[in-house]
């Protein structure tokens, strides 16, 4: 079990404080929330990279090493499909890994795809690699940070079941601005404002939610409400 508690400040302006977060081992938690609340900053300070902002807090359980995903594909251009997905291992100098990287792009659906120039790959192809390159990683610890964001709603949806199923079992962390990703995808949700995080009930079961099922529908609509700051209509059992 991961747990952040804990202000954070921007030039000496409170971007977030009264936080208190925990990540279930094994889980899916969702951290949904407007432009500017600090959710990326959060991330960031998990992966243990440069925030910009100033953290009075605790980070209890967080391993030392964690894989993150950005919402930009962030592929080298000059490098292939392959050697993108290879480019971690290759950063630390560790040699082999192709018949991981092999395997990772069949799981992925690039099979065959290795030598293609990512310049020539649709958008959801990209997202795809960046998911392999994630996995490459090996981390019981996955952020993501809204990595799905850009594509259409289709790719979006397809992407989400892709991840959720390579990444079962790990615990994840998925930053969102959409209510509707964080309904589906989340075992544990959380709203984050400028004064704190709520934590929300979410879905029974692992991710993805079937889409059409008339209680994602129910709990899209409340975090709506929560995000809007409009008064909670009704609750999820």
């Amino acid at each position: 079990m991961i747990r952040i508690q804990g202000a954070c400040s921007v030039n000496h302006q409170s971007l977030f404080s009264g936080l208190d977060l925990t990540l279930a081992e094994g889980k899916w938690t969702c951290l949904l929330g407007s432009s500017g609340v600090g959710k990326s900053t959060l991330l960031r300070l998990l992966a243990g990279l440069p925030t910009g902002a100033e953290f009075s807090g605790v980070i209890t359980g967080a391993p030392e090493h964690v894989a993150y995903m950005a919402q930009q594909d962030l592929l080298m251009p000059w490098l292939n499909v392959q050697e993108n997905v290879l480019l971690g291992p290759r950063l630390r100098g560790e040699p082999g890994h192709l018949e991981r990287a092999q395997a990772l792009l069949e799981q992925v659906g690039l099979g065959g795809f290795e030598q293609r120039p990512v310049s020539q790959l649709s958008g959801g192809q990209r997202q795809r690699v960046a998911l392999a390159r994630t996995l490459m990683e090996d981390r019981e610890l996955v952020l993501l940070d809204e990595p799905f964001g850009a594509l259409d709603a289709r790719t979006r949806s397809q992407m989400q079941e892709l991840t959720a199923d390579c990444l079962y079992g790990r615990t994840v962390l998925l930053v969102t601005h959409d209510p509707a990703e964080a309904a589906r995808m989340g075992e544990s949700i959380y709203l984050m404002t400028a004064q704190g995080v709520e934590s929300i009930p979410a879905m029974q079961g692992p991710p993805p939610q079937a889409f059409d099922k008339p209680e994602l529908l129910k709990l899209q609509t409340q975090l709506l409400h929560r995000l809007r700051g409009d008064t909670l209509k009704g609750s999820v059992n």
